[in-house]
């Protein structure tokens, strides 16, 4: 099959669009995901433009949307026009950034800010969980095993089921909750799914009210998680089983923002 040159790519007709998505539902990308190279290769079309000059044309962005894009065309090229990428445009490497940790104290102050005992429990299965924003969001209560002490994430990132342990502080919320037999752990008052904006924002002010100064996300609340288990003695490799890392190298970024080794060192002098 014949497919114009770059230069002329704005004028392929709409299917093109539609087997993007298709390719990308098809390979289980996640949503978000889908979205943004879906939006980057219809801008990449309208341009009119080679991928060389579209890259260059976003080279006041950020590293990572840089990269970003150049992965969306490539996916594009490869998975939809069926023809190699060969464009070798040198990225910037992905800059290496410590994860903000919480202090246990200030943990503890933001799990104790809310009054409202839902956004209790978000804050409790981020933090003693360390679950994904997704995984809260995607929560059954047929995940939870009361008697067991476990919970059983289903198809959580990368398509991996993992069991991880339940926390007593997490148990006591969904008693707290009302325990049901099926359906969705969390849902608002008017039996809504919580959506992303939702638990960010619960995290927002929860760090707010516990006069919080760092910038605090859900996944600073994960980030803690691994870290503090790190300093408690916890071995990368069961941290790394928690966690869902699928390379325990993505799990080694924690002992760079644990006290744990840096105060043993101290001993020695």
């Amino acid at each position: 099959m014949y497919f114009p040159s770059p230069r002329s790519m704005a004028n392929i007709s709409p299917d093109m669009l539609l087997k993007l998505k298709e390719e990308l539902q098809l390979r289980k990308y996640s949503p978000r995901t889908q979205r943004n190279y879906c939006f980057i290769v219809e801008e990449f079309l309208r341009s009119g433009k080679t991928p060389r000059e579209f890259l260059l044309a976003h080279t006041e962005k950020s590293n990572a949307r840089m990269r970003g894009i150049y992965f969306a065309l490539q996916f594009f090229w490869e998975q939809v026009l069926n023809q190699k990428f060969d464009e070798k445009i040198p990225l910037a490497k992905k800059r290496s950034q410590l994860p903000t940790v919480l202090s246990k104290e200030e943990t503890l102050k933001l799990l104790e800010s809310s009054q409202n005992t839902k956004h209790r429990l978000v804050l409790a299965l981020l933090y003693y969980g360390g679950l994904r924003l997704s995984e809260v969001i995607s929560l059954h209560w047929h995940d939870i095993g009361l008697e067991r002490g476990q919970i059983h994430l289903k198809r959580a990132k990368g398509e991996k089921d993992r069991v991880i342990f339940l926390h007593d502080k997490i148990k006591q919320l969904l008693i707290l909750n009302g325990l049901q037999q099926e359906g969705l752990v969390l849902l608002s008052e008017r039996g809504k799914k919580y959506d992303q904006r939702t638990i960010q924002l619960i995290v927002r002010h929860a760090a707010r009210k516990a006069n919080i100064t760092k910038k605090v996300t859900p996944h600073t609340l994960r980030h803690s998680f691994a870290t503090h288990l790190l300093e408690a003695g916890a071995d990368i490799r069961s941290i790394q089983t928690l966690l869902g890392h699928a390379n325990l190298q993505t799990t080694q970024i924690y002992t760079h923002v644990a006290n744990k080794d840096i105060t043993q060192l101290s001993k020695l002098l």
